[in-house]
């Protein structure tokens, strides 16, 4: 959640801020709960105030010889109308906290207002690729390759699903390790996250309340448990409510995980195939860090996914989102968006976002500065690293040859046991 002090200080600014999300929010309810908060703290502490004195005079008054019937009366009632205004005061509080946990976060002032019309690509890698023959889509080439079965998943699951098959299931096994070992090369340390958490994890990352029907939640599960949608999710949630020193951050993970969405492929063409599922497979880089290393992680994040397509020989862009673009809990998105030749659009593959002390938060989640001993929220980063269901199409078109077979990127030959291409399941 953001800071309610800037809310306190100048709420129209915060208000333009969200503007540019294309989100007008007002603040009044909030402001008159946040008087009433303040009003009934005061009222309440300066009737505990009296009780504690005419309570610690009570004991004097019986070894005197008096009468504390009226006395003792008198604080009941007290008591009663205390209880009262705490109850007052948890009500208020809870709307109070239920209003801000709803806010999203507040975009950074340098991102332009609107949605993805106002999307600005800062970079180009490679060019799109040009065939002297007509090319097939992913869907045409994992059916010919033997690489995916569409028909039979039905029997297993729902629309939107798929099953890796053969050389498919060694090909994404493939870009998963790539992932990985580029990552523990670069000293990030590997986590293997738990797929069911549980709701304060989503209320951490910024997912709940407002996006509770996003996820796969579990009906028969022990609490308020829910499938994570992203590793990010639980990578985020390591240090709540916890104290860190100033000496370890940055602190950089990633994480593999299959993530489980509820968002069904559709039947519009740029959705075909493994464009857009139920489930899917991904590797998710996290950091923590203080406010001053904030950007320079963001930088080495966005570059680190950059090079990841770089080293696959594809031909992606770098966009920087517009505000209303972003997602809810972040501040600042830079997309890495791969080029599917048969749709002729690029689709994102990777998204690196700071959400600044947004997560943090929530979360409750703080470092302690060596200099002065104070602390100060965390800053959370992420980025995927990448997600493999839209690399594994892309590379299936861009890497496609007359023959119908497919090159295999030298980064990802030493994993496919040394063969350097996919050919035709009726000419192997």
């Amino acid at each position: 959640m953001i800071d309610i002090n800037l809310i306190r200080q100048d709420a129209q600014a915060v208000r333009a801020r969200y503007l540019k999300r294309g989100k007008d929010i007002h603040f009044e309810q909030l402001l008159k709960l946040d008087e009433q908060r303040k009003t009934l703290i005061k009222q309440t502490e300066t009737m505990k105030a009296e009780r504690n004195k005419v309570s610690a005079l009570v004991p004097q008054l019986k070894k005197q010889g008096k009468d504390v019937t009226a006395t003792i009366a008198e604080m009941k009632k007290l008591g009663n109308e205390i209880a009262d205004l705490d109850k007052q005061l948890n009500d208020t509080e809870a709307q109070i906290n239920d209003f801000m946990l709803r806010l999203p976060n507040l975009p950074d002032e340098d991102l332009a207002e609107g949605g993805k019309e106002n999307n600005v690509p800062i970079k180009v890698f490679g060019k799109k690729p040009q065939f002297d023959f007509t090319p097939k889509n992913h869907v045409e080439l994992c059916q010919s390759l033997g690489l995916i079965d569409y028909e039979r998943v039905v029997k297993l699951a729902v629309n939107g699903s798929w099953i890796y098959t053969g050389m498919g299931a060694r090909l994404e096994w493939a870009l998963l390790n790539y992932f990985i070992d580029t990552h523990i090369k670069d000293g990030y340390t590997f986590m293997l996250p738990p797929y069911m958490l549980n709701y304060e994890c989503g209320l951490t990352a910024g997912q709940f309340p407002k996006f509770e029907d996003d996820v796969y939640q579990i009906a028969n599960g022990e609490g308020n448990k829910f499938m994570l949608p992203t590793a990010e999710t639980a990578l985020v949630n390591l240090y709540r409510n916890e104290i860190l020193p100033e000496s370890q951050l940055p602190k950089k993970f990633f994480g593999y995980s299959a993530c489980f969405r509820r968002e069904a492929g559709s039947y519009r063409s740029e959705e075909r195939g493994m464009i857009r599922g139920h489930q899917f497979n991904k590797v998710e880089l996290f950091q923590y860090t203080t406010a001053e290393q904030d950007q320079a992680a963001f930088e080495e994040m966005v570059d680190k996914a950059c090079k990841l397509v770089e080293g696959l020989g594809l031909h992606y862009r770098l966009s920087k989102l517009a505000a209303g673009d972003c997602s809810d809990s972040m501040a600042r998105t830079y997309d890495i968006e791969i080029y599917i030749p048969s749709m002729g659009i690029y689709k994102e593959v990777s998204s690196a976002s700071t959400a600044h002390d947004y997560q943090a938060r929530r979360g409750n989640m703080k470092y302690r500065r060596e200099s002065d001993k104070k602390t100060e929220y965390l800053h959370t980063l992420n980025a995927s690293g990448l997600a493999t269901s839209r690399v594994f199409p892309a590379l299936l078109e861009q890497c496609q040859n007359k023959d119908g077979s497919v090159t295999i990127p030298e980064a990802l030959r030493k994993y496919m046991g040394g063969i350097d291409k996919l050919v035709p399941v009726d000419k192997k």
